[in-house]
């Protein structure tokens, strides 16, 4: 059930019509890494903005130089896939390039609240998740003096609109503790000492709408899933998606090839989660992960260089920014 093809074709009828339109029109992604104009070992953060204005921060994990980071602008809405660190941000940069590409310097603390949440009160922005992390944001909040309202759920099968953009989670098969270092007082010392974490139910991927019709999938962290072919395919029809390839932790690259070859299909994709230092002067690197996940794949693929917009239509063609 493809829900943007009468979207998509009005969008392309007036591209063609009127050049500035199209521009106009197109989803603005930006990708929020540790070094300027590279992808990186540790970058996972990214804006989508919507025609319309509406901004979504994506995972702003260690890369994201806290709610002072100039490069963040206003934000909406932040999404979480899940609470490991290096996406919820237990600690972060100081300031952009500090460090190197495969090791950047991501020595500043964030607990127990973390990067996330720093972020979402300075910005007075909603954090919508799914499974029971919604609950656990929502205590973050009060505790910082912001109003635990801000911390909204959409689970499995639902879907939230949010400033003109549709949210909707979807599976993906990964863990999702939270680690003591998020918890205070005597829970936080009981677990620590038993080697455990809380749990806040499973992880998420995430399926966009935004207003030009454009739909896009981000992946989370997880492995290959039934759920991609059946819901993310065939129900939601996505068109771009933001896909982890790092291996090991994630899904790796030649198994994240076969999610987009066969299925999801989509017309483009965005790497994502590659635990490695994958460009140099942006140009990716031979024999890293991220140059096989391209050489493997059947659609452009696109790497997120920090810093670097790239601006999509609605049929989720890149018009400017890519690489």
């Amino acid at each position: 059930m493809k829900r943007s093809g009468l979207i998509t074709v009005l969008t392309a009828g007036l591209a063609l019509s009127a050049p500035w339109a199209l521009a106009e029109e197109s989803v603005r992604i930006t990708p929020l890494g540790s070094h300027d104009g590279e992808f990186c070992s540790r970058d996972r953060a990214l804006v989508l903005e919507d025609p319309n204005g509406t901004r979504i921060l994506y995972d702003a994990g260690r890369t994201v130089a806290g709610p002072d980071d100039p490069r963040l602008g206003d934000i909406d809405v932040i999404l979480v896939s899940h609470m490991h660190g290096d996406h919820v941000g237990d600690q972060r940069i100081r300031e952009i390039n500090a460090g190197s590409c495969a090791s950047p310097d991501t020595s500043v603390g964030t607990l127990p609240q973390s990067n996330t949440v720093d972020i979402a009160v300075k910005k007075q922005a909603r954090i919508v998740t799914g499974s029971e992390m919604p609950a656990f944001f929502a205590a973050k909040l009060k505790e910082a003096g912001a109003n635990p309202a801000n911390s909204v759920l959409v689970r499995f099968g639902g879907e939230r609109e949010e400033g003109g953009v549709k949210i909707a989670t979807v599976p993906a098969v990964h863990s999702n503790g939270v680690s003591p270092s998020f918890l205070t007082g005597p829970l936080a010392e009981h677990l620590k000492a038993a080697g455990v974490g809380a749990s806040v139910g499973p992880p998420t991927g995430y399926v966009l709408t935004f207003s030009n019709g454009l739909v896009v999938y981000l992946s989370g962290d997880t492995g290959i899933t039934a759920e991609q072919k059946r819901v993310v395919n065939d129900y939601y029809g996505a068109e771009l998606v933001v896909m982890n390839i790092g291996d090991t932790f994630t899904t790796g690259p030649k198994e994240a090839a076969y999610v987009i070859n066969d299925l999801v299909q989509p017309k483009a994709v965005i790497a994502s989660h590659a635990n490695e230092p994958a460009t140099s002067g942006g140009k990716v690197q031979d024999g890293t992960r991220t140059a096989l996940f391209r050489d493997s794949v059947n659609v452009p693929v696109h790497a997120p260089l920090s810093g670097r917009t790239m601006a999509f239509n609605g049929a989720a063609t890149c018009i400017s920014g890519c690489n």
